[in-house]
């Protein structure tokens, strides 16, 4: 009696999972890079600024400028407040 190997469809299916995964992690990661976008587009936009800034936090090295402009610098916001309570508080004639 000779031993036949059984037929198998799928002799080797190790790529193909890895390019699977590397596809579903590439889509996962432009989601997220998405989300992180319309985060700080809304962010910069409530600080008085141009939503369109949110953008550079895509940008490697922009990101971290960015993140420290907006820690440290004057919104536009902060400053039309400082403005209208000093308006409010000069003496009526």
């Amino acid at each position: 009696m000779t031993y036949v190997e059984p037929v198998s469809c799928c002799t080797d299916a190790g790529p193909v999972v890895f390019i699977l995964l590397m596809v579903f992690l590439f889509y996962v990661s432009l989601i997220v890079l998405a989300v992180k976008a319309l985060i700080f587009c809304k962010i910069f936009s409530k600080a008085g600024y141009s939503w369109a800034l949110g953008f550079l936090i895509l940008v490697p090295i922009a990101n971290i400028i960015m993140a420290f402009y907006l820690a440290f610098a004057d919104w536009p916001v902060q400053r039309e407040l400082r403005q209208l309570k000093q308006q409010s508080q000069k003496p009526q004639v």
